[in-house]
């Protein structure tokens, strides 16, 4: 016995013919660089769609947080349908084409990480393919969401800046760049890096783990491998509350640091950032402003970005594997 593809190449080469190998036979390296090429594919997919469902929420929050305004429910309902009424109804989405700029590279390469991530600290600690233990499970998501930050920061920038800027300001995504490395220097680009980093650990740690965690209870109680389509909405969902709410004042500092340039105030380092904060606006109205926002804005941001992650693998999955059959 052996494997069949090489015995038929080995009896070619004897009548002195070349080999052939089928198509469909894929080696290692080349499943490997397919699935990498689908998780990308996925995670850009599951970040575009989700990004821009909650866009004019996303963009009425970082306007309160860069704010000394008092945050409440009425207030932004005021500011979108004032927006609306002034700038028309697609202004509700400004900004959202610097954010899939920054979105689809972001949840791309977050995604895609996590997965590889997951192999590694499988094989470290003995998986081999099975489900991460807790810790495992939350260092993957934190080094995904590190390395998918590290790599797309400036943009997150570029996109705070046009959500917080009249039109006038900066007409587009290559605008902001050319104004602020020649106004302001190119490594204003990463003011507020530190607190993002900060935050994207807790956040991006405990929302990967908060949905595998769900994944395996249901799968491990209900009998089902898969969960139906709202239920991964669910567990999205709780995963964005848990992950968000835990570094949301790391957030509201970093966009507050992104922002100085436009907004007249500056803002040095992170402890002095939030002391100013605190000591002009109070701890709860400072630091946790716009979180009653997010808790509607962020699960389903997140419920939606995990849920259009995983039934794309689903799909590309079955794709792979009708092409398989057919030829």
């Amino acid at each position: 016995m052996g494997n069949g593809v090489k015995e038929g190449q080995v009896g070619l080469k004897q009548n002195g013919v070349e080999p052939v190998v089928p198509t469909h036979v894929l080696s290692e390296g080349s499943l490997e660089k397919k699935k990498v090429i689908d998780t990308l594919m996925s995670g850009a997919l599951a970040g575009a769609v989700a990004k821009t469902a909650v866009a004019p929420l996303d963009r009425t929050k970082i306007i309160f947080q860069v704010s000394a305004k008092r945050f409440s429910a009425k207030e932004a309902y005021r500011l979108i349908y004032r927006t609306y009424l002034t700038e028309g109804f697609l202004s509700l989405w400004r900004g959202n084409s610097a954010t899939m700029v920054r979105v689809i590279p972001y949840a791309a390469i977050q995604f895609c990480a996590h997965e590889e991530y997951k192999q590694l600290l499988g094989r470290y600690y003995g998986f081999h393919g099975k489900t991460l233990t807790p810790l495992p499970r939350f260092i993957a998501g934190s080094l995904a969401g590190t390395t998918a930050a590290m790599l797309t920061y400036p943009l997150d920038l570029v996109r705070a800046r046009m959500a917080v800027t009249p039109k006038e300001m900066y007409s587009n995504i290559l605008h902001v760049f050319i104004r602020i490395s020649r106004e302001e220097g190119l490594k204003t680009l990463y003011r507020g890096f530190s607190p993002t980093i900060l935050g994207v650990i807790p956040y991006a740690g405990l929302s990967f783990f908060t949905y595998e965690s769900l994944k395996k209870l249901h799968a491990d109680h209900s009998g089902r491998a898969q969960p139906y389509p709202l239920e991964r909405l669910a567990f999205g969902a709780c995963a964005g509350l848990i992950g968000q709410s835990a570094s949301y004042p790391l957030d509201v500092v970093r966009r507050r640091m992104q922002t100085s340039g436009v907004t007249g105030h500056v803002y040095g380092s992170i402890l002095p950032t939030m002391q100013e904060i605190i000591r002009e606006e109070g701890l709860i109205r400072g630091l946790y402003k716009g979180l009653s926002m997010n808790w509607v804005k962020g699960p389903i941001a997140v419920g939606i970005s995990f849920t259009t992650f995983d039934l794309t693998q689903i799909l590309l999955r079955k794709l792979q594997f009708s092409t398989n059959i057919e030829r």
